[in-house]
């Protein structure tokens, strides 16, 4: 070992956001209505797993409108219109009666360091 242990370096913060409807705007682009299961999640956030398939995904959390008014995260059971880019949006599916939302697992990014005041 070449240092102390730093647990909060070793931390990994586990999301997950349910997809109830999606619309993709471009391959690499989609905005969705989505619920937070496990989080929060923050910006930044890599997607890599959805549930229930094989299919590969690198998605990452842009964009985060709460209330229509743009936020850093989003608390687990509430809802907002996010924006997802990357890999794999081609993937991502509404719900609907028969499927249910799916679910899409992945990782937040690590914390900010804060910066010293001039």
């Amino acid at each position: 070992m070449t240092g102390p242990f730093d647990p909060v370096d070793r931390v990994v913060e586990v999301v997950e956001i349910a997809i109830d409807q999606v619309t993709t705007v471009t391959p690499t682009e989609a905005t969705a209505t989505v619920r937070c299961m496990v989080g929060p999640v923050r910006l930044g956030a890599r997607f890599d797993r959805i549930r229930d398939s094989r299919a590969a995904v690198d998605l990452e959390l842009t964009q985060i409108l709460a209330y229509r008014r743009p936020v850093e995260e989003l608390d687990p059971v509430h809802t907002a219109l996010v924006t997802l880019r990357g890999t794999g949006v081609r993937h991502l599916t509404s719900s609907t009666r028969g499927t249910g939302w799916q679910v899409v697992r992945g990782t937040n990014p690590p914390p900010q360091e804060p910066t010293a005041a001039p």
